[in-house]
């Protein structure tokens, strides 16, 4: 199921689920730190970069498609860490690891004022339980995950 609404197309599963995609950015293969952004509706709180699947989009795709957009930043696509159920916001998200490898110096919403900022796990950890629990979910699971040794074949960001 697909909904419009200004500015966006939003998809929804057969249980009315809204589906998103999001990555946990990874600095290097050793996973210890990760890349959060502040949140649009609050720049003084952070979170994992992600958003709407859009139709026919494939999950992977919007991730690393949200993550650009989001947070200036591309990589490698590695291991998904799992689909999400959010049921009090009524969103399934698929969760990626993405290897950083390039930082851009403006992206599209460095315009609205949002931030980015490299954390060890531990202080993302702190910034995500107050607001966001669910997102401390992806980085338990990045922590109990063995990491892929050759990230070479994950799936590449767009050009």
């Amino acid at each position: 199921m697909v909904k419009e609404k200004p500015n966006q197309v939003r998809t929804y599963d057969k249980d009315g689920f809204r589906l998103r995609a999001a990555c946990v950015c990874v600095r290097d293969e050793t996973e210890q730190e990760v890349l959060l952004v502040t949140a649009s509706r609050n720049q003084e709180l952070w979170i994992v970069p992600g958003g709407g699947i859009e139709p026919t989009e494939d999950p992977r795709v919007a991730a690393l498609r949200e993550v650009q957009e989001e947070a200036g930043a591309k990589g490698i696509l590695g291991r998904c860490l799992g689909v999400f159920e959010n049921v009090e916001c009524k969103t399934k998200t698929s969760v990626y690891v993405m290897t950083v490898n390039e930082v851009l110096d403006d992206w599209e919403d460095k315009g609205i004022g949002r931030q980015r900022k490299w954390f060890s796990l531990a202080e993302a950890r702190y910034q995500l339980i107050r607001h966001r629990p669910t997102m401390c979910d992806y980085l338990d699971l990045l922590l109990k995950q063995v990491p892929v040794a050759d990230a070479s074949r994950g799936i590449p960001a767009p050009s």
